[in-house]
């Protein structure tokens, strides 16, 4: 998976250097929608499928994010990142993946996902636990064929 990500990061890199050179030419708001279109793009394909990994995994895109920001509103090297983020409603990529996450999970549990997703995860039953106050939170298990 690392070769992946680096390969991945690689990329998005190198469109990046050529996004800088036009910048000054088409300003903030434009070099944002194309980081959008060709940078987030590569970060958002399948990062589910990041979940899990370890941060030391998923720093290259964290990389790849925080150039972007400093792209777009013009910051050094040396600058803060974070405050970039949030100024530009980014959330960090291990907060993309988890939402993501989540967002697929709510859309199973109200039945608005692909019919294989529903039928592949099922609510786990807590037998004798019913009547307590906690079991309002509905759980999950995937289902696997007998």
């Amino acid at each position: 998976m690392k070769q992946h990500l680096t390969k991945v990061a690689s990329c998005c890199f190198y469109h990046l250097r050529r996004l800088k050179q036009i910048r000054r030419l088409v300003g903030k708001n434009v070099t944002a929608q194309l980081i959008s279109a060709f940078i987030f793009s590569r970060l958002d394909y399948c990062n589910a499928l990041l979940a899990g990994l370890p941060p030391t995994t998923i720093e290259p895109l964290q990389r790849v994010q925080n150039a972007a920001a400093r792209l777009v509103l013009d910051l050094r090297l040396r600058d803060h990142v974070t405050p970039a983020l949030k100024q530009l409603h980014w959330l960090p990529v291990a907060s993309t993946i988890k939402y993501k996450l989540c967002l697929l999970m709510h859309q199973i549990h109200t039945d608005r996902a692909p019919q294989n997703l529903v039928e592949s995860i099922q609510s786990a039953s807590f037998g004798s636990r019913l009547r307590l106050r906690y079991t309002d939170t509905v759980k999950y298990r995937v289902y696997t064929c007998p």
